[in-house]
């Protein structure tokens, strides 16, 4: 083959892997460009699924990102048991009164609870905070609206209230302290088991489940609850004043129904929280300011909580003075 023939295939060659080598880059070009708007798509369809899902549900979004633009009432939920690990936590709850209180708009704020009670030191806490506030924002009046209970610690916590409101078959007072255990000796005993319990101090093993009460002990736990549950009597009889009928039953631990309970004075009225916010606090609209987990949160801690109760409950160590 001559020059000139070598020099034809040599061209031909040459433009055949320039097209190729332009196709394949073509090729990637519109893949790459494809994939950017599949990205782009995906996105905007997920932000518009956000935004729907946080319009539906603006309790998902973080406390106080969505405000009402007029006055309103904030609502605040107490909700089951009231313990530091719960929702209705003392820090939980203060963190919302105080940004309740501190939002510019908030003309009133209802307590919504439905609570059998719990840790007396956490309700202590939130009397305590309650109390506080009013003092410092006295135009704006609290009220505790009562749903299916404020039973022990829940009613410890609705005291603090300007005024409570109840619905007539609302469960209402259990004015009381209780700590509670176990004993198993008797048991053991039975089942030929020794129990080994090592302590340093006379009384470290008071409680033990596995162990005789002794009197002495038994006599101090009793000083305790009484005195605990006198600071309870105090903080109702200084939170509902002349409105308490002179009934020595009201302070023993008992409930009422929520229409009893207006009778005896431990409640002002019936109302739900529309009620409230419409006819008392003149402001209807309703803001929540209950601090929400998020879901992952919430899941995280009732494994943990399930799994520290379950070890504490066979260890006998569930014995705190408790306000239900």
């Amino acid at each position: 083959m001559d020059n000139v023939e070598q020099e034809k295939v040599k061209r031909k060659d040459g433009w055949e892997r320039e097209l190729l080598e332009k196709l394949a880059t073509s090729s990637i070009v519109e893949q790459r460009r494809s994939r950017r708007w599949g990205i782009f798509f995906k996105l905007l369809t997920f932000a518009y699924l956000v935004t729907i899902v946080v319009l539906w549900t603006p309790d998902l979004l973080p406390e106080g990102s969505l405000k009402a633009v007029k006055e309103h009432t904030a609502i605040i939920e107490i909700k089951g048991v009231i313990a530091d690990d719960s929702e209705a936590s003392a820090d939980n709850i203060i963190a919302a009164l105080r940004s309740a209180y501190e939002d510019k708009k908030t003309k009133g704020v209802i307590l919504r609870i439905n609570s059998p009670g719990g840790s007396a030191v956490q309700a202590g806490y939130i009397n305590d905070e309650i109390k506080r506030l009013k003092e410092k924002h006295k135009e704006i009046p609290v009220y505790a609206v009562v749903t299916d209970m404020a039973a022990s610690g829940g009613y410890y916590i609705a005291v603090a209230a300007d005024e409570i409101y109840v619905d007539k078959a609302s469960i209402v007072g259990s004015i009381g302290v209780l700590m509670s255990t176990f004993g198993f000796e008797q048991g053991m005993e039975k089942l030929g088991v020794e129990r080994r319990l090592l302590t340093a101090g006379e009384h470290k093993g008071i409680l033990d489940p596995f162990s005789p009460l002794k009197e002495d002990e038994k006599q101090h736990v009793q000083t305790m609850l009484d005195q605990v549950h006198q600071q309870f009597i105090q903080e109702v009889k200084e939170g509902r004043g002349e409105r308490l009928i002179s009934n020595d039953k009201i302070f023993s631990g008992l409930f009422w129904s929520g229409e009893e309970s207006i009778r005896l004075g431990l409640a002002d009225g019936m109302g739900s929280s529309s009620y409230v916010a419409r006819e008392l606090i003149k402001a209807e609209t309703l803001v929540d300011f209950t601090l929400a987990e998020d879901v992952f949160e919430r899941f995280a801690k009732r494994i943990g909580a399930g799994a520290a109760s379950f070890v504490s409950s066979r260890a006998g160590l569930n014995s705190a003075p408790e306000l239900r």
